[in-house]
């Protein structure tokens, strides 16, 4: 069982910008390809960004192009920079593993926008 830690939501106008961080104990975030997922009300949990062991990327459809997944695991943080953000991106925010193996989900950030 290793914490994960999510920080950095909050309200923002449509076609703003947030950066989420993902926070990771231990060697988490180096022996695992990461993700980060979110949920919105009545929906289910959806993979929207994905980065490999190695650095690759990869990203939904719905938000290509806007967010950008990062590492840096010399200081156990993962990022999702969100930009051009729209109302359909409202939603908890979560990271996790994206590989086999999926650790407890920690509480996530809320991300919030609205007009």
């Amino acid at each position: 069982q290793v914490p994960l830690a999510e920080s950095g939501g909050g309200l923002v106008q449509p076609g703003g910008s947030l950066r989420l961080s993902c926070t990771a104990s231990g060697s988490i975030l180096s022996i695992n390809s990461m993700g980060w997922y979110r949920q919105a009300p009545g929906k289910e949990r959806e993979l929207v960004a994905f980065i490999s062991v190695g650095g690759s990327t990869n990203y939904t459809d719905s938000v290509k192009g806007r967010f950008t997944i990062s590492r840096e695991s010399a200081k156990n943080t993962m990022y999702l920079q969100m930009n051009s953000l729209k109302t359909e991106d409202t939603a908890v925010y979560y990271c996790n593993s994206a590989g086999a193996f999926r650790y407890y989900w920690g509480q996530g950030t809320q991300v919030t926008v609205s007009s």
